[in-house]
């Protein structure tokens, strides 16, 4: 039940972060919804990907089976502790970027983030958020789950790839050396 619990808050509080932190954004005249760095349908499908996904495992820790198999508890556990830990790299960097955060390329100048979870990573959210695929698919071991988790990541490494681009020309040097310093996910 407590595991229940915990699974359930994660998602939800860092959507109710995400969406407050955007109205807060919006407040001060700042747009979050930035544009999308690959075919923007593909983009939002991804997005919403994301969230069914997070959904199976919420599903899946309240006891409704959507399984083909029975789960093994050490696989159980490894998707749980991989859920926690990409939630964690998801809120704290969220919170590092502060008002930095856009869903896409910013259409705006922002400062190149290079403390706290940046250090370690160029890309702690996306890290978070395949963390969290993987724990989806082996807390499920569902091959519909097991798909989609390994389409959103794709996709979303071909995003990163994209916003590389982006910050090297916005960025330039600067971002070559932080490039150069950090790796892309850990």
């Amino acid at each position: 039940m407590i595991g229940a619990i915990a699974v359930t808050i994660l998602p939800l509080g860092f959507l109710i972060v995400l969406f407050g932190g955007g109205v807060h954004l919006l407040r001060k005249n700042i747009e979050q919804d930035g544009e999308a760095p690959i075919n923007r349908t593909l983009f939002y499908i991804s997005k919403y990907s994301i969230l069914a996904l997070w959904g199976a495992m919420v599903l899946q820790s309240w006891g409704i089976s959507i399984s083909f198999f029975e789960v093994p508890p050490v696989l159980q556990a490894t998707g749980m502790v991989s859920w926690f830990f990409g939630f964690v790299f998801l809120y704290v960097g969220r919170f590092e970027m502060g008002g930095s955060f856009r869903l896409g390329t910013p259409k705006e100048h922002t400062t190149l983030k290079v403390k706290g979870l940046f250090r370690l990573s160029r890309n702690p959210m996306y890290f978070g958020t395949y963390a969290t695929m993987v724990a989806s698919a082996l807390y499920t071991l569902n091959p519909l789950v097991i798909l989609l988790g390994a389409f959103v990541i794709a996709i979303h490494h071909s995003i990163v790839l994209a916003e590389e681009k982006h910050m090297q020309m916005v960025f330039g040097q600067e971002y070559v050396d932080y490039r150069n310093r950090v790796r892309r996910y850990i």
